[in-house]
């Protein structure tokens, strides 16, 4: 009996053979221009992926690289307010075919499903399949101007969407976030084994919330417990980019729209990481 098809042809035993091999490329719009494309990815909710994502982003543009955020966490989008960007509605371009992404006060671009919402608390009830469609538009479907680093926020897990964004999207190499505790621990690995099976560079690992500093003494008070990621990071050979604190200054500014002017030197590491790997790239060229 034949093994039945699931168009996800790097887990295929017959991939070598199959006549039903695809290319699921999807292509960016005439006249859209991305250099690079990141995914931030992680192996379950609530560790900071949006937050990560939108740090290093910032990080970019301060730098003087032109960015832009897909947020492709449709159903439970955070980037526009992360970046004080809100509206119902995404323009278009004159001819009416393409959409234009929303664009932050020090110029990142954004496209997020929230800004397709008249209220941005409205739940956004679609199946997995329609999900991953409105990823792929986003991309291929939006006019990105001159984008020297896309930054993708990815939903958790390792389901339709980043099956969907590593398939579809030229990814250059993903950035896996976590937090101290066990369990996160393991399930992090699960992220790094799909992008190793999907042949993705992992550029390294943050650890969000990995300590909380006293006010007082700063002294390191581990919340959540030792951290194992060193450990997990040495086991598949990737770099630990950050170890963030908890810092209730950063959350403010977050709920404030303004992640754009948080100072800290959190996401240096991984901003120097990226774009030494690119240069490496350019240079095989």
């Amino acid at each position: 009996m034949s093994e039945e098809c699931t168009h996800n042809c790097s887990t295929c035993s017959s991939s070598g053979s199959c006549s039903e091999k695809q290319d699921f490329t999807e292509k960016l719009a005439e006249g859209s221009k991305v250099k690079h494309v990141y995914a931030i990815m992680s192996g379950k909710g609530g560790v900071g992926k949006s937050l990560v994502t939108s740090l290093i982003a910032a990080n970019f543009q301060k730098k003087g690289y032109r960015t832009a955020i897909l947020d492709a966490d449709i159903t439970g989008p955070s980037i526009p307010r992360a970046f004080g960007v809100d509206g119902f509605g995404l323009d278009v371009t004159p001819d009416g075919k393409l959409m234009v992404p929303a664009v932050s006060m020090n110029g990142t671009q954004i496209v997020s499903a929230n800004l397709l919402l008249k209220n941005d608390t409205d739940p956004i009830i679609w199946r997995g399949s329609l999900i991953a469609s409105a990823v792929k538009q986003f991309w291929g479907e939006t006019f990105w101007n001159e984008v020297d680093y896309m930054f993708v926020d990815m939903p958790p897990g390792t389901g339709d969407v980043p099956l969907t964004v590593f398939q579809s999207l030229p990814v250059d190499g993903i950035i896996v976030v976590t937090s101290p505790q066990d369990l996160v621990s393991m399930i992090v690995e699960k992220a790094v084994k799909m992008a190793q099976k999907m042949n993705i560079p992992i550029v390294g690992i943050v650890e969000n919330m990995s300590y909380l500093e006293c006010p007082d003494c700063h002294k390191h008070i581990n919340v959540f417990g030792e951290s194992h990621i060193d450990d997990i990071a040495a086991e598949y050979g990737i770099k630990v980019l950050a170890k963030m604190p908890i810092d209730p200054m950063i959350a403010q500014m977050v709920d404030a729209g303004k992640i754009e002017y948080v100072d800290t030197q959190y996401m240096d590491c991984a901003l120097d990481d990226i774009v030494a790997i690119d240069k490496a790239v350019d240079n095989v060229k």
